[in-house]
């Protein structure tokens, strides 16, 4: 236990980071090793290039997408801090927990899940998905699997089903109800210890 206070210690402001994003002790001690691997370089920072490190982000059809959601726009780094956050989209919902009144939603619920993959269709950040967002989607997911004319049509059913505006697009508010019935806290979760 002494290992793991002292690695605790080092971190700065940790018991606020565990309190903002419901990550352990131990949650942390692992993401801290796994902060510190990827930045081979010891500059206490990651660049996106660091992320090629992690094969399954590599193999990603969508990879680039996600390792830039790691990055405010603007910036060419994250700290360990904002490297948490962002991996708390992905914790598994802790029914347990009890809700703290007038405290902020969690970083991993439902409607936060849902903006974190929002985000990755909606690359030009105008708060819509688009057409051309989708097929740029589809096309990296599904690639060669389907001819242009089929991702075409997937991508005008989708669109035709999820806009319920008739603007030509999918807001939030579309793409949060067109998943209703989705298990998002299943699909966007990764177990962190195991």
């Amino acid at each position: 236990m002494g290992s793991t206070n002292s690695t605790l210690l080092k971190i700065p402001n940790v018991e606020v980071l565990m309190q903002e994003t419901g990550f352990s002790p131990a949650h942390i001690i692992r993401l801290h090793d796994r902060f510190k691997a990827l930045d081979k370089e010891g500059r206490g920072h990651l660049c996106p290039h660091d992320f090629g490190a992690i094969k399954e982000l590599a193999m990603n059809p969508i990879g680039d997408r996600i390792i830039g959601a790691f990055f405010s726009p603007g910036k060419e780094t994250v700290d360990f801090h904002t490297f948490v956050k962002i991996l708390a989209h992905f914790r598994p919902v802790d029914k347990d927990r009890p809700k703290e009144p007038n405290s902020p939603e969690p970083i991993n619920s439902r409607s936060n899940k849902l903006k974190f993959a929002f985000q990755l269709y909606d690359q030009d950040k105008d708060g819509k998905i688009s057409r051309d967002e989708l097929l740029q989607v589809l096309r990296a997911m599904l690639g060669m699997q389907v001819t242009d004319e089929q991702l075409e049509s997937i991508a005008d059913r989708t669109i035709q089903e999820a806009d319920l505006d008739r603007d030509d697009a999918i807001s939030f508010e579309e793409f949060r109800k067109s998943l209703e019935k989705i298990n998002i806290d299943h699909k966007m979760s990764i177990r962190f210890l195991r």
